[in-house]
C-alpha cells in the first residue's frame, strides 16, 4: 500500500541565472521527512534583494507539514526583500497553498489596556455583585439549615448521628496534634518576645498576664479557627465539590433526599462541636508553651507562673474565647459548603473554589472576632 512505502529524502538545490535565483525542490515533503527538510532550509544561505523562483515540480509526495515549510520559506524570503514566486504546482497543491495562506496566524501582539475609570468602576461593581451573591447563598444555606434543624428537633430520628460522629472524628480528633503543636509554639513565642521587651523595664513578670489574657481571649480561638478553615473547611469544599462533579448531589435531589440534611447539617454540627474542644486544647497547649519559656528564659518557676495566672485571668476570660468558637465554626462550615456547591464539572473549578473557601473563611473569622471584641468591650467584659 502507498502509506507503507519508504519516503524519499527531500532536497533543495539553488541555481542562479541572469539575476534570477531558482530553488529546485525534490523528494517527499511529508510529516515523516519534515525534520530533514527543515534542516535543509535552515542551512540555506540566501542573499537579499534577488528575485527568487521556487520550483516545486520535483516534489513527490506533499502534505500539509511539507507545504507549510515551503510557505514559511517563501514568507522568510519576502520579508527579506525578495520577489518570490512558486511554480510547478498542480490544481490540488495550489489549493493547499491557498489554504495555508488564508490560515497563516498573525504575529502575537501583547494586549495593551489603558487605565479607565469606567473599567475600574466596572470591576468594583462586579466584585460587589459577587459579594452580594455569596452573602445570599450563605443566607439561603443558613435558612435551609434552620428548617432542617427544626425538622430534626421534631423528628430526632432524622439526625444522622453516625455522619456527625464521623465528621467530628475528622474535624476534631484528627486535628488535635497539629492544633496542639502550633498553639504550643505560638504560646512559647509570645512569652519569649514579651519577656524580651518587658525585661528592659524590669517587668518581665507581666508576661504571665500578657500570655494568659491574649491566649484565652483572642489567639487561641483565632489560631484554631484559621487552622480548621484550612484543614476541615477545605476538605468540606473538596468533598462536596467532587460530589457535584460526579453529579451525586443531583442524584440526591432525584431520589428525594434533602441535600442540606444529608451533606451540610452533619458537617456544620460536627464542626460547631469540634471547634470549642479544639479551642480549649489550643489554650492549654499555648499556656504550656508560655510556661515552659517563662521558666527557662525568664526564671519564673511553674508554681509561680500558675499563681500569677490565677490572678491575671478569670473564668470569664476563658468563656470569652469559647463563646466565639461555635460562631466561627458556623461561618467556616457555611462558606465551605457554599463554595463546594458552586463547583462545576472541571478540576480547575474544584481547585479554585477550594482556595476561595479557605481565603473567605479566614477573612470572615477575623471580621467576626473583631465584631465580638467590640461587643464585649461595649458590655464591659
Amino acid at each position: 500500500m502507498a502509506f507503507l512505502e519508504k519516503n524519499t529524502a527531500p532536497d533543495c538545490k539553488v541555481v542562479s541565472d541572469e539575476g534570477v535565483r531558482t530553488l529546485y525542490l525534490s523528494g517527499d515533503w511529508v510529516i515523516s521527512t519534515v525534520s530533514i527538510a527543515e534542516t535543509i532550509l535552515t542551512e540555506l544561505k540566501l542573499s537579499k534583494g534577488q528575485n527568487t523562483l521556487i520550483d516545486a515540480s520535483g516534489i513527490g509526495n506533499l502534505d500539509t507539514s511539507g507545504g507549510w515549510l515551503v510557505h514559511r520559506l517563501r514568507g522568510r524570503l519576502e520579508f527579506g526583500g525578495n520577489l518570490v514566486d512558486i511554480s510547478g504546482l498542480d490544481a490540488k497543491r495550489q489549493l493547499l497553498f491557498q489554504e495555508l495562506e488564508s490560515h497563516n496566524p498573525p504575529l502575537w501582539k501583547p494586549e495593551k489596556t489603558r487605565f479607565s475609570i469606567a473599567s475600574f468602576l466596572e470591576r468594583i461593581g462586579r466584585q460587589l455583585v459577587g459579594v452580594m451573591s455569596d452573602a445570599l447563598a450563605m443566607l439561603h444555606i443558613l435558612g435551609s439549615l434552620g428548617t432542617v434543624l427544626a425538622t430534626v428537633v421534631l423528628q430526632p430520628r432524622r439526625l444522622r448521628g453516625i455522619s456527625v460522629a464521623v465528621q467530628f472524628d475528622r474535624s476534631c480528633i484528627g486535628a488535635v496534634p497539629i492544633v496542639a503543636l502550633m498553639s504550643f509554639l505560638i504560646g512559647a513565642i509570645v512569652s519569649q518576645q514579651g519577656g524580651f521587651y518587658l525585661r528592659q523595664f524590669g517587668a518581665e513578670i507581666y508576661v504571665v498576664d500578657l500570655a494568659g489574657v491574649l491566649v484565652l481571649r483572642e489567639m487561641g480561638v483565632i489560631l484554631t479557627a484559621i487552622m480548621v478553615a484550612g484543614r476541615s473547611g477545605s476538605a468540606f469544599t473538596a468533598e462536596i465539590g467532587a460530589m457535584r462533579m460526579r453529579e451525586e448531589v443531583d442524584a440526591l435531589h432525584v431520589i428525594g433526599l434533602n441535600v442540606t440534611e444529608v451533606l451540610i447539617l452533619p458537617r456544620i454540627l460536627a464542626l460547631m462541636i469540634a471547634l470549642p474542644v479544639l479551642t480549649f486544647v489550643s489554650d492549654l497547649a499555648s499556656l504550656l508553651g508560655s510556661g515552659l519559656v517563662a521558666w527557662t528564659y525568664l526564671n519564673i518557676p511553674p508554681q509561680a507562673f500558675i499563681n500569677l495566672l490565677h490572678q491575671a485571668i478569670t473564668p470569664q476570660t476563658l468563656m470569652v474565647g469559647l463563646i466565639k468558637a461555635p460562631f466561627m465554626a458556623l461561618i467556616v462550615g457555611l462558606i465551605a459548603c457554599v463554595e463546594g456547591l458552586k463547583v462545576t464539572g472541571s478540576s480547575e473549578s474544584l481547585g479554585r473554589h477550594t482556595t476561595m473557601s479557605v481565603v473567605k473563611a479566614i477573612f470572615l473569622v477575623i471580621v467576626v472576632d473583631g465584631l465580638f471584641a467590640i461587643f464585649f468591650a461595649s458590655i464591659g467584659v
